[in-house]
């Protein structure tokens, strides 16, 4: 097939497309390249600037792009309603033309939106970035703005009218997933999870006792809040206070993807993010390569996903006490770091390797037409 993947988050669009292309079919991925992370790509579609100006570049640049790029691709698959950084108006006839030049368009679920706002804020989950218990979470609190934002009704709309008109939905996380079932049929929807390029990946350290812990934390500056990496910083601060001959932190932001992976793969144990179900791109990343992971792994995910055994993942709640003491049993206990590695990458061969992600949209596709 010949195969649209417009929008990126965290590398996955750029990830699958390599497996699809390994499995035969011609992909295509247009995107900004995740912003910061600069991940690659074949078609460039990052806005120059932030204003209006930026914007009419970039609305500019696409027109030219429509007719020669855009078109005569027999999936087109978007990562967000928003899978370019325009207006909703602009937005919504980019999309229209997509529908109307190409043979089946769907949705990647694999970020925030109008529905996922609806979904956190409902209480349906016990904690998420939104809401913890029945209190705002530190995100809302701290940019009530940026939560009005999302519930506005220009975006709202538009929300909406992608996905009543996508053929199908593949949701990227436990959490999407969850998300998409109140407000899609359950037969325009999938689920496929992170793709993963575990054969690119070996174990970082065998079997090898670390004498010193080496605690990673890869942030993003402007999303710390909201995926609780201050907090977790600050509780492996504190266990580092404690222990200094025991552990050592490392501490990076704002890195190219690529540059990024190859510091992760210096540490043991790689903090991911406090807010979430699921392990997600990061977590993942480091397991591939043998690294154990302190991210979202709540039982609803493992039982989603059908795993029963194996459950790797240190799971991450937004409780500072538990999870420095969390942090600290790490610390205390490295032997126990070579058997949870191979677990980890045991995990993430079964469940994320890229080429049975890409498996599972193929069959989507299949069973949609």
């Amino acid at each position: 097939m010949k195969i649209l993947l417009a929008g990126d988050y965290s590398n996955y669009h750029r990830a699958l497309s390599l497996a699809l292309r390994r499995m035969g079919h011609e992909v295509v991925v247009a995107s900004d390249g995740s912003q910061w992370m600069n991940t690659a790509r074949d078609i460039d579609t990052s806005r120059p600037f932030k204003n209006k100006v930026g914007g009419l570049l970039l609305w500019a640049k696409l027109n030219m792009l429509l007719k020669s790029r855009l078109e005569g691709f027999d999936v087109v698959q978007i990562n967000s309603p928003g899978f370019v950084a325009l207006q909703p108006c602009r937005l919504r006839l980019l999309f229209d033309h997509l529908l109307a030049r190409n043979g089946a368009v769907y949705l990647t679920d694999m970020g925030t939106d109008t529905y996922y706002i609806d979904f956190c804020l409902s209480g349906a989950l016990r904690y998420n970035e939104w809401r913890v218990g029945n209190q705002p979470s530190p995100l809302a609190l701290a940019q009530p703005d940026e939560l009005r934002r999302w519930q506005a009704p220009v975006l709202t709309d538009y929300t909406h009218y992608v996905y009543d008109r996508v053929r199908g939905i593949v949701s990227g996380l436990y959490e999407y997933n969850e998300s998409c079932r109140r407000v899609v049929d359950s037969s325009r929807l999938a689920y496929a999870g992170i793709p993963i390029y575990t054969d690119s990946f070996t174990m970082a350290h065998g079997d090898e006792v670390p004498s010193r812990v080496r605690l990673f934390l890869g942030v993003h500056r402007d999303r710390m809040v909201e995926k609780g990496t201050d907090r977790m910083w600050a509780a492996a601060r504190r266990v580092a206070e404690r222990h200094p001959d025991k552990c050592e932190l490392v501490f990076v932001e704002n890195r190219p993807y690529s540059e990024y992976v190859g510091l992760m793969r210096s540490s043991h144990v790689v903090l991911d993010q406090l807010y979430s179900y699921t392990p997600a791109t990061n977590a993942l990343l480091a397991m591939a390569q043998g690294l154990v992971a302190v991210s979202g792994a709540e039982p609803e995910y493992y039982d989603f996903i059908g795993e029963t055994e194996n459950r790797p993942v240190v799971n991450a709640i937004p409780d500072d006490e538990k999870l420095e003491a969390q942090l600290e049993d790490i610390v205390l206990h490295p032997e126990r770091l070579p058997e949870q590695a191979r677990r980890s990458r045991e995990f993430v061969v079964k469940h994320n390797r890229d080429e049975v992600v890409a498996r599972r949209f193929l069959d989507f596709w299949a069973r949609c037409k």
